[in-house]
């Protein structure tokens, strides 16, 4: 093994390292969290179980839909013409995929190895991933921007104390004289792959549409699965404001690298609802059945479609 590829490998193996330490750590934190409080799930999840029905058909449905939004947004990112059947199967296997490895992790190397089946180069199929994700970002500011004035006050940054503002600088200029210093090159040269795809996109305003479309509907799909969930459930909160939690939550989830934000959203989620004022146990079966919905039933089908397109040699 070459020097330039014995480094590379050392390099991921303390990534992998990092982010299995930041997600053992989560995990055991949300299992402390869960003992605690375990009344209040135990509780939670019998409500569930005499939840309405109808409601749950329909965030079963809602969340269906939200991968074909997912693979409607991959396609707007991409120039070439991508087979219709296997990019929903391909998003339906990485959802799945997602939800194993830690911070988006199995859900990108499902996509980039779809991407380069279908034809595309590495740098073009990682570029359109991160045209997709930049662009499933901005619309969760946005629509986080265009709600939250309707509730003053509700998202409330935490207190910080002085000790994790200074850490929090620390970190943002160590991460600023890493990009600054050997990645330097690398950074510029991905950036400017990503800019000439963004360019791309808005060149040809259907693959624009099919990108911003996509994306709004996929957040806008998660949303109403956890509103149908909180009606399934009888909690009193209006449907704007349970779609503001859950993005506000989702993306402050995002922030902790954990397999499908296993353990961080749930606990994100849990307090947005009962800082709006949702009693625990009602909280708390409405994130287990928003988890149900998007996590616990499709993944086992979600694996078998992973291993149907990897037989296939469509991955």
């Amino acid at each position: 093994m070459t020097a330039p590829a014995q480094l590379t490998a050392a390099v991921g193996r303390r990534r992998a390292y990092w982010h299995t330490g930041v997600c053992l750590a989560v995990l055991l934190g949300a299992l402390w969290l869960a003992r605690r409080h375990w009344t209040t799930v135990r509780t939670g999840a019998g409500r569930l179980v005499v939840a309405d029905q109808g409601w749950l058909l329909l965030g079963a449905v809602a969340a269906t839909g939200t991968w074909v939004a997912s693979a409607l947004a991959q396609q707007g990112a991409v120039e070439r013409r991508l087979p219709g059947r296997r990019l929903v199967a391909a998003q339906f296997a990485a959802c799945a995929a997602n939800h194993l490895l830690p911070a988006g992790l199995g859900a990108g190397a499902v996509n980039l190895r779809f991407l380069m089946r279908c034809g595309l180069p590495a740098t073009r199929s990682a570029s359109a991933l991160a045209v997709k994700a930049t662009a499933g970002a901005v619309v969760r500011l946005a629509l986080i921007a265009v709600l939250a004035p309707a509730w003053p006050g509700l998202l409330r940054l935490p207190h910080l104390s002085l000790s994790a503002l200074v850490s929090a600088l620390g970190l943002a200029v160590l991460l600023m004289a890493v990009l600054a210093g050997p990645l330097r090159p690398r950074c510029r040269r991905a950036g400017a792959a990503v800019l000439a795809d963004v360019r791309s996109v808005h060149a040809c305003p259907t693959r624009a549409a099919a990108l911003w479309g996509g994306s709004l509907a996929f957040a806008a799909l998660h949303a109403l699965v956890l509103i149908a969930v909180t009606h399934a459930v009888a909690l009193p909160l209006p449907p704007l404001r349970v779609a503001l939690l859950y993005l506000a939550a989702s993306s402050a989830a995002a922030l902790l690298p954990t397999p499908g934000g296993l353990g961080s959203l749930d606990a994100a989620l849990a307090l947005a609802l009962t800082a709006s004022g949702s009693p625990g146990a009602t909280a708390a079966s409405a994130v287990l059945g928003y988890r149900l919905l998007t996590v616990w039933l499709p993944l086992v089908p979600g694996l078998l479609v992973l291993a149907a397109l990897v037989r296939r040699k469509s991955l």
